[in-house]
């Protein structure tokens, strides 16, 4: 974005917090990447009003540059997210590339070969993933499937 084309945004009273805000609200999955933004200012100002909405409680970071929309706990009213961990982590992978597939424990539980109930901390991926994914000091395991 131009610097003249930032002036003008200013100039229209709209500042890149409600800019941010007002996107967020449009957008229909619950996963945002910094990326999202960059159309509205610069990488360091995204990632401001970005950390901003972390402290707030309306986000929550799920890794390197990976955001998702956060509501407060029933439980002791800390930032929760809106899904589980599965589908939301699935989400994520989606937005970066990454297909996800059923792990080896998973099929063997729909097969009935195991009683063992899968965690959902393991997600089955079709090639290698490097990101540390997690949120709350809960990150997710990856297995090449």
């Amino acid at each position: 974005m131009t610097i003249r084309a930032m002036k003008r945004r200013i100039a229209k009273g709209k500042t890149l917090t409600q800019l941010v805000e007002k996107r967020l609200a449009r957008k229909k999955g619950d996963v945002f990447l910094r990326a999202d933004f960059e159309d509205l200012g610069g990488y360091d100002q995204v990632g401001v009003v970005l950390r901003g909405f972390v402290k707030s409680g309306k986000l929550l970071k799920l890794g390197q540059g990976i955001y998702t929309r956060a509501k407060p706990s029933i439980l002791d009213g800390k930032p929760a997210p809106v899904k589980a961990i599965t589908p939301l982590m699935a989400e994520a992978l989606g937005r970066i590339g990454v297909k996800t597939r059923p792990t080896r424990l998973e099929k063997l539980a729909l097969e009935g070969k195991t009683t063992q109930v899968p965690s959902g901390r393991v997600i089955g991926v079709n090639r290698r993933v490097r990101r540390k994914l997690g949120y709350n000091g809960v990150t997710v395991g990856f297995e090449l499937t």
